[in-house]
């Protein structure tokens, strides 16, 4: 038994706080937001987020980041990616050397191009971190539907340990070194569900899904093993895997925005309307730039930007998207003539 603090209310924190309460750890949920906290801690539900997935009464709510920090063996930050960074920065002096984070966000903070492991890690240097990522609806992990996911650490103890923290009979975890990868994986693939979702608002059919999957992961894979990533961590569940769920399924957030923008709305109407926060969009740029720093080509990256920051139609950008120059789909073998 461990003692777990879940530092963020939303969704997936509370998803979270379940499955390991269920796993028999003693659990506190931390926001910011007091009138939140009072909330939940009256009614046990996150209406919003989460209607009619119950929090157990053995979960207990706090306001006071000292008070969530203190005897915790693992915290989980699970807050969405623009606010990374600051509420890191607000539990920071509390955190004692060695101290176990796990980081359940995705995404690229754009200001600086970094990965939401490295932004925790520069804001609290003495812990020691891990990520947790894959294909996880908060909606069917609160319900104990079996989901599978992956831990990402530098070292293999870290990961063994946390493996042990989290998994169950209805979440299997499995480790991996590749923490670059899996970061890389889990915030991109929102950029391209906008997209698949932008094709379904369109009208457009199943082929067309399947084409935005299969040639956005080929972009995230590319992408990554150029900022140093293994390419075996894109076929698995941070990367094929998670674009998968997260391009075809109504509990995506960025796929629902998507659909919006291409039945005509602007990207802060199809927000508005969506009542969470749409990762892709805070993504997006930072996509682009890295795909500029690194000089790797992602054409369905490129145009999701012009839809929604430049304005360009939906119907148009799919258009040059087929009507690029032609290429080979693999150029591994160098004696095909």
């Amino acid at each position: 038994m461990a003692n777990i603090s879940i530092m963020g209310a939303g969704s997936w924190g509370i998803a979270l706080s379940i499955l390991l309460n269920n796993n028999g750890h003693n659990v506190k949920i931390w926001s910011v937001f007091p009138q939140e906290i009072e909330e939940l801690d009256k009614t046990r539900e996150n209406k919003k987020c989460l209607p009619g997935v119950i929090i157990p009464d053995s979960i207990h709510f706090t306001t006071k980041a000292e008070d969530a920090v203190n005897g915790a063996d693992v915290i989980v930050l699970a807050v969405a990616s623009p606010y990374t960074r600051s509420t890191a920065r607000l539990f920071a002096p509390f955190v004692k050397e060695g101290q176990y984070i796990v980081n359940v966000g995705k995404g690229i903070e754009e200001e600086t191009l970094e990965t939401l492991y490295d932004v925790v890690s520069d804001e609290i240097p003495n812990a020691t971190l891990a990520v947790l990522s894959g294909p996880s609806h908060a909606e069917e992990v609160g319900r104990g539907i079996p989901t599978t996911c992956v831990i990402g650490t530098k070292h293999k103890k870290d990961a063994d340990y946390l493996q042990n923290i989290f998994m169950s009979d209805v979440f299997r975890v499995y480790t991996s070194p590749d923490v670059l990868g899996i970061c890389i994986g889990g915030s991109l693939k929102n950029v391209i569900a906008l997209a698949a979702g932008i094709a379904d608002g369109l009208g457009y059919g199943d082929n067309t899904k399947a084409a935005l999957i299969t040639r956005g992961i080929t972009e995230i894979a590319r992408l990554g093993v150029a900022m140093g990533a293994e390419i075996e961590t894109f076929i698995g569940l941070s990367g094929i895997g998670d674009l998968i769920v997260t391009c075809a399924s109504m509990h995506s957030r960025n796929r629902r925005a998507g659909i919006l923008i291409g039945k005509g709305y602007t990207k802060d109407q199809a927000m508005e309307e969506v009542q969470m926060v749409v990762e892709g969009v805070f993504s997006a740029k930072a996509a682009l730039k890295l795909s500029e720093k690194y000089n790797v080509e992602m054409p369905i990256v490129y145009q999701v930007n012009e839809i929604l920051f430049n304005n360009k139609k939906p119907d148009l950008a799919v258009r040059d998207l087929m009507l690029r120059d032609k290429k080979i789909e693999s150029d591994s073998r160098n004696d095909w003539k």
